[in-house]
């Protein structure tokens, strides 16, 4: 059976969420703009998990609430992260209930303002978490396909993570399991479009080999973290080869504007998650504290997190909103800007030379903030076109 071309599969990627936007639209007309409320929360949520970061840097800044350091991960992967996951997946099936899932993610991240316990903000972590996995059972239910049971899989990570940040076990021995909420969905996002390219039984296989190593490690990591760490980041490394070898990136590469744009973040990206795995598996020890830490985190929630919300922001953007978000040549620039940063970062930690840590962080802000930038003005471009055609059809 022939394999399909890059421009066709790129066609294929953008009718399909064409689609879930018209489908959005749609439900949305008949809905309050909740989602827009729901927005504005993830993006609280994203300032504050950046200024926490700064401070958390080393950099002398003042705070809101003296705790917000402490909340650094917290704000990126669960009011941040999980809110706009969680919206995207409520928008796309079209149904009152998920909404659920950012609302108390979402809420998770406010009371760090609010300076209530920590345990409240675990607590609606995990009702948010467990509504995420309730929403990938039900479209595994609709649609019974392997790439809803590895999202499965990241939905159980995430309640698990959460399960054991509410039950008090140090944010080091959580941080694994999010870190698999993430990987994993990303994943299996990436397993379902690798169908356009119609992967062998095989390569399926190995697929959900590497995902099993890595799951394997967290569960371990329970009762022995140190071994449990590095088999998990075998899993990463592996999960990391299969995705640059098989993914449709590798194809659409060779196209221009969008398409490589995505693509070159997207396999950047993959390359981060196999450093995050190495350094997992050389630096288990101190998975618990200091720069080496610092180096086995950011490398994947920086390098190829972000990376990944770089690439499908044009896509995922309108698809929740309904507002255009036309590529821009600039949008190299915070890719760029994101990884060189991120290379001094990382290096910094690996060679204890602090100034590199510090400054790489800094400029890794500064790359997100242009990010935001680069997204709000491609948006005001996106919706003059817009006006733009309505007036030339009246």
């Amino acid at each position: 059976m022939a394999a399909i071309s890059p421009g066709a599969a790129l066609s294929c990627i953008l009718a399909r969420h064409a689609t879930k936007s018209e489908e959005s639209l749609r439900f949305m007309s008949n809905q309050p703009k909740a989602h827009l409320v729901l927005i504005a929360v993830a993006g609280l949520s994203l300032l504050l998990g950046l200024w926490a970061g700064i401070v958390r840097l080393g950099w002398a800044l003042s705070v809101p609430e003296p705790a917000l350091p402490l909340f650094h991960g917290p704000l990126m992967v669960i009011g941040f992260l999980g809110t706009l996951i969680g919206l995207e997946r409520a928008v796309a099936m079209g149904q009152l209930w998920p909404y659920g899932v950012p609302l108390f993610t979402g809420l998770s991240g406010l009371v760090v303002l609010a300076g209530v316990p920590l345990e409240w903000g675990a607590l609606l972590a995990t009702i948010g978490s467990s509504l995420m996995l309730l929403v990938f059972i039900a479209l595994y239910r609709q649609s019974p396909a392997a790439h809803f049971v590895t999202m499965g899989l990241s939905g159980v990570a995430w309640v698990i993570g959460n399960w054991l940040w509410l039950l008090g076990f140090p944010l080091y021995s959580v941080v694994p399991w999010w870190v698999g909420f993430l990987v994993l969905i990303i994943a299996g996002e990436r397993l379902e479009l690798s169908r356009l390219v119609r992967p062998s039984l095989t390569t399926r296989a190995l697929f959900h080999l590497c995902t099993a190593i890595a799951l394997l490690g967290l569960v371990y990591s329970i009762v022995h973290f140190q071994a449990g760490i590095r088999v998990a980041g075998i899993g990463w490394m592996a999960l990391s080869l299969w995705l640059m070898r098989h993914d449709i990136a590798r194809r659409t590469i060779r196209e221009s504007g969008l398409p490589r744009f995505m693509a070159a973040s997207l396999l950047v990206g993959y390359v981060w998650l196999a450093v995050g795995g190495l350094l997992w598996l050389l630096f288990a020890p101190q998975f618990v504290a200091g720069p080496r830490y610092d180096a086995m985190l950011h490398s994947i929630f920086l390098g190829f997190v972000f990376s990944m919300i770089f690439a499908h922001a044009p896509v995922i953007f309108p698809s929740i909103t309904g507002i255009p978000l036309p590529f821009q040549l600039s949008f190299f620039t915070h890719l760029i800007l994101l990884h060189a940063s991120l290379l001094l970062r990382v290096g910094g930690d690996l060679t204890l030379w602090m100034p590199g840590q510090k400054w790489g962080g800094m400029l890794n802000i500064l790359s997100v903030l242009l990010f935001l930038i680069s997204n709000v003005r491609a948006t005001k471009i996106g919706l003059r076109s817009r006006q733009n055609k309505v007036r030339l059809k009246d």
